[in-house]
Parts: structure tokens; sequence; C-alpha cells
């Protein structure tokens, strides 16, 4: 079994033809289709079911796979840190992040990295969740992510930063005036949720919150993006929480952001699978040097009420 082999059967999978993934190899056919039966050979049983149009994995190939990504993924992730590991003046860098951090936070960096290291190419892959962020960063897919503290600590976390959360409102709301609020104020208003919100003791963190204020938050839209719901916000739709440097991304200066009182911060960190090198380390000391708060200690999310965690992806 090689590399090779376990690249040749990934592109045939991703292409789903044998004839379109030998082009994309620039190999013949004859040769593709010789290294994936030598794969086979090799495992004891078919990975792949011929179609008369296209593959599909047998159940054996389904349990291969995602070991197959890994390797192929950390074979890159090898070649650039090798690249690297005479400093940041060449290669590329993969960067993983939750959608709010890739929209409020990396902007402002990725263009003081370009400015300081303009030959090392980027790559941002973004998630949904948190959960996603880890699982994608496990199976090789950055060299590092920026996020909430992974579950479990794998790897090397470290801290970068805290990022206050915030309440979202349009300008006409009646607490436009005010710079704080607390949650029973709002008890009667209608909120945009989001499907990144995250899950706290069971229960997704707004439920959660209202919850301890005495109330069950009344939905009015339902979103995909943390991003979508700060301008549904901004509209007069209802009300949203988000990450600060969320809302000055997506929205600008087009709301009003009110402060929840007691205020509600998370800790965001850096984690990979190995410690960084190269330019995955000049990366995270750029990002620690940029960021606005100082970083605190580990523990994900922080409320300053303090009974327990409070976030937003």
């Amino acid at each position: 079994m090689s590399l090779r082999q376990m690249e040749y059967f990934l592109t045939v999978l991703e292409e789903a033809s044998f004839t379109r993934a030998a082009e994309v190899l620039h190999v013949s056919q004859p040769a593709l289709s010789h290294q994936i039966k030598a794969l086979e050979r090799s495992v004891g049983g078919a990975l792949l079911e011929r179609m008369p149009r296209g593959v599909r994995l047998t159940p054996m190939g389904r349990a291969f796979r995602p070991h197959a990504e890994l390797a192929v993924r950390s074979a890159a992730q090898a070649r650039r840190a090798a690249r690297a590991a005479a400093g940041a003046e060449g290669g590329e860098l993969h960067v993983a992040a939750v959608h709010s951090v890739a929209v409020g936070v990396l902007p402002d960096v990725f263009a003081r990295w370009r400015a300081a290291h303009p030959r090392v190419l980027l790559h941002l892959h973004e998630y949904a969740t948190s959960q996603a962020l880890q699982e994608q960063v496990e199976r090789g897919t950055a060299d590092l992510a920026v996020g909430p503290a992974p579950a479990g600590r794998p790897g090397t976390v470290v801290p970068v930063g805290e990022e206050d959360i915030v309440l979202v409102v349009p300008f006409d709301d009646r607490f436009a005036g005010r710079t704080t609020v607390t949650l029973p104020e709002l008890a009667d208003r209608p909120w945009v949720r989001c499907a990144m919100e995250p899950v706290v003791h069971g229960e997704r963190f707004l439920d959660w919150a209202c919850g301890r204020a005495g109330f069950t938050p009344r939905t009015a839209v339902f979103t995909e993006h943390t991003s979508t719901a700060v301008r549904m916000a901004a509209a007069g739709v209802g009300v949203c929480v988000a990450p600060a440097p969320l809302v000055r991304g997506a929205v600008g200066e087009g709301c009003v952001v009110l402060v929840p009182d007691p205020a509600w911060r998370r800790t965001l960190t850096v984690f990979s699978r190995v410690p960084p090198t190269g330019a995955a380390e000049a990366f995270v000391d750029l990002l620690r040097s940029a960021w606005p708060r100082p970083a605190l200690p580990l523990g994900a999310y922080e409320d300053c009420s303090q009974d327990g965690p409070a976030a937003v992806a």
C-alpha cells in the first residue's frame, strides 16, 4: 500500500469516474485501474464497486476512506512543515476557523500576514460549528484552527484572546440610546436565532441564558449563519446575539450594539494536531499580537455572572 495509491483512490471517488480521475491525475486509465487493484489486494478486498455510470464505495471502502484521507492530508502537512522549517517565507498555510471568526477576526489578521509574508499562500477553511472545526482539524484538513478551545484539548492549544458577545438591535429600537441591557428587559422581544448557536448544558445557548433570566425566547427567524442573523437584527426582524468582531465585519455601523449586563465573553484559541512550526508558528505569533484583548486562561467560554459558560459560535 502506498500514498500514491491512496491518492488515486480518493481522486476516483471525488471524480466518480475512472476516466475523469485518470485525466486529473495525468495517468492512463489502465495504469490507474492497475494501482487501484493493487491497493485492493493489499487491503484484502474490493474498495470500489464499478457501476455502469460511475463508482461507489463498498463497505470495506467506506471503512478505508477516512484513514486514506487522513494519510494523504498528513503527508501534505508534513511537506508544508518541512518547507517552512527554515522560516515563513515560502509555501502555503491552511487555516481553519468557525464562520464568525473568519468574518469578524481573520480579515485584518490575513491582511497583516500578507503584508509581512507575501510569498506564503493562505487557504481558509470555514465551518459552521466548533465541533465540525475540531473534527476537520483532527482529520488533517488544516495546519491550525482558530476558534473556541476544543473539547478534550487534543494536540497543541494556545489561547490568543477573548472576544465580547453582544446584542444587536436596529437604530430605531427603544434601547438604541443605551449601551447595556439586561436579559429580563428583552423578555417580550422576538429573536433571530442561528444554526451556529452552541449548546450549553444540553440546551441552545439563548434558551439556556434566557431560561436563567426567567423567560423563554420567542424565535422570529432561524438562520444558517451568524452574519445573516446580524443583518436581520439590524433590519428590525428581532434581537440577535453575536460576537462583537463579527458585528463590525457583517454590518459595520448599520446597527446598535448593546452589551449584556452582566457581560458575556469567550476565550478563543489556536489549536493543531502538532506544535506549530515555521509559517504556522509565525501565524500564531501574529494572531496573538494583533488581538485587541488579553488572553484569558483556557476556559472556552466565560459567563461573567459566575454561574456557567456562555458563547456564540
